[in-house]
């Protein structure tokens, strides 16, 4: 099943969270083009969260055409042009460091702690 974390903590609707977790694993390749979505009622169960949370999510990325449904067999990834996965890459990357800096300051530290550390542990280029 797919590894996707929702949280109590998070700010964001649930929803968006099942959202942004979904393009993640898009954007980063753990999902590819063509790739079948869990079904909603078995993701709804896994997250422990509402099955219409799930639909709602799953319609909205159909809106945004990160995924497309194949009516009665389910929804599925889809293809993304090389410029959207790159401005996607950016969205994960802004996100993860949003998430990282409320982090820190829970525990008292500041942003440059961060890039500090980043700058410790990161291979270098």
């Amino acid at each position: 099943m797919l590894a996707l974390q929702v949280s109590d903590d998070d700010p964001r609707p649930v929803f968006r969270q099942v959202i942004d977790e979904i393009q993640r694993c898009v954007t980063v390749g753990i999902l590819k083009p063509g790739d079948p979505l869990p079904a909603v009622r078995a993701l709804a169960r896994e997250l422990k969260v509402n099955p219409n949370t799930i639909q709602h999510a799953y319609r909205t990325l159909e809106q945004e055409q990160t995924v497309y449904v194949k009516r009665g067999i389910g929804t599925f990834v889809s293809a993304m042009p090389q410029r959207d996965l790159k401005g996607r890459q950016k969205v994960v990357a802004r996100q993860i460091a949003e998430k990282m800096l409320r982090e820190a300051y829970r525990h008292g530290l500041l942003a440059s702690d961060l890039v500090a550390a980043l700058g410790e542990i990161a291979p270098r280029q």
